[in-house]
């Protein structure tokens, strides 16, 4: 593409974000139940576009998360069918009156939400970000401009054209959803210069070498994280069977999202109780163990954890492990290796529950459940662009309610400043 196609892009953008901002609930809503009816009806179409791709990332040797990433089937385009009808369902973000109040002059203020205007979303390896992405933009009353990875180039394609055909057929301008038609990196740098100023928001959803340039390069505010390094902790009062559950379910369910557990932390008083059943329960699902001494002293099959384990995104079948001094303990490890994505508790200690849950400082904290509960579809958000681990603006699940902004309104009768 071209320079001039790409300010063309960013113009495009922004005439159809007017346009969405000022559209009916009832128009964005038929659009994304449309588009639902479209993935449903192409599906056969789709899988076999997905199945070149993953057929050409596995022949150049890629890893089994990144080909999970990647790889769709019927029940995983079903549930992007779903996602955008739950979207749909969600009620209007825009409009929305969050406070309102008087001054003793007479002049009554409103604040109310209105979108953020163009967001860019650049993302690797994942066709389902596509349409999440698309969802949740156009129901915010938002324009995106979608830059999938080459990885899956031509099924995000596929994907972000029925996405257009749906908002044409409800009148709604059909560049509110853009994909950008080049696999060229250089489509990266066009877009992180803000596309002659169009682009309001920038957000990642990839490795870190994608976020790190980003975040180095983006002259629009970005939204996204870093890593998903997320913690287990078993606890003294933890329940043993709700222990192995949770562990077994936060590593293994599926390893290359960025919800799955990469450290599991264990009190020390209850290590030698705790850990042989979560050990087996993990090497029978065929994770590979690194821990420190204390862990190792137990379990010589355990091989050493290093420094660097610490800091480390697995997104493989891998979990480091350390035995830590109690909750605080816990704390401590969180707060020095963390990413400040999810972290989870497992006790049955209502006080020690309650001290993790206030002190770690983390996007996304719970209590006996599993850290692949870090998805926006299981917040009840209908779907998610990514998890926020900044602090301003949004934090945890980016769905619709985050790409929203808002307004003051202020209603006088003729007041002048003194």
């Amino acid at each position: 593409m071209a320079d001039a196609d790409y300010d063309a892009l960013g113009r495009k953008a922004r005439e159809a974000a007017r346009a969405t901002a000022r559209a009916t609930a009832t128009q964005k809503d038929a659009a994304l139940r449309a588009a639902a009816r479209a993935l449903r009806a192409a599906t056969p179409e789709i899988l076999k576009v997905n199945a070149r791709e993953v057929e050409a990332a596995q022949a150049a040797g890629e890893a089994p998360a990144f080909l999970d990433r990647l790889r769709l089937d019927a029940l995983r385009v079903e549930t992007m069918a779903r996602a955008l009808e739950d979207v749909a369902a969600l009620p209007d973000p825009v409009g929305e009156v969050l406070s309102r109040w008087t001054r003793p002059n007479g002049l009554a203020f409103e604040r109310v939400t209105v979108p953020i205007g163009v967001i860019a979303v650049i993302y690797e390896s994942r066709p389902n970000v596509t349409v999440d992405a698309a969802a949740i933009a156009v129901k915010a009353g938002n324009a995106v401009i979608l830059r999938g990875g080459a990885e899956c180039f031509e099924t995000s394609q596929a994907l972000a054209r029925l996405l257009r055909r749906a908002l044409a057929g409800v009148g709604l301008p059909e560049d509110a959803v853009q994909f950008v038609e080049t696999a060229d990196r250089a489509a990266v740098g066009a877009i992180l210069g803000g596309l002659g100023g169009a682009v309001d928001l920038v957000i990642p959803r990839g490795g870190r070498s994608l976020v790190a340039r980003v975040r180095a390069e983006a002259r629009a505010p970005t939204l996204g994280h870093y890593d998903g390094l997320c913690h287990v902790y078993l606890d003294q009062g933890a329940d043993l069977q709700k222990a192995v559950a949770v562990t077994l379910n936060s590593k293994m369910r599926r390893t290359g999202v960025c919800g799955a557990a990469e450290t599991l932390l264990i009190d020390r008083a209850r290590l030698s109780e705790l850990w042989p059943p979560v050990a087996a329960a993990l090497r029978a699902a065929g994770c590979e163990l690194r821990g420190d001494a204390a862990v190792r002293a137990l379990d010589p099959a355990v091989s050493s954890a290093s420094e660097e384990d610490w800091h480390t995104e697995y997104l493989a079948p891998v979990l480091s492990v350390a035995a830590v001094d109690g909750v605080g303990g816990a704390i401590a490890h969180i707060a020095r290796y963390g990413a400040g994505h999810t972290e989870s508790i497992v006790t049955e200690n209502a006080a020690a529950a309650r001290r993790f849950l206030d002190e770690v400082d983390s996007a996304i904290v719970l209590h006996n459940a599993s850290t692949q509960f870090a998805d926006g579809g299981e917040f009840g958000f209908g779907a998610e662009i990514g998890i926020a681990t900044g602090r301003l603006h949004a934090r945890g699940p980016v769905g619709v309610r985050e790409l929203v902004s808002y307004k003051t309104v202020v209603r006088g009768n003729g007041q002048i400043r003194p």
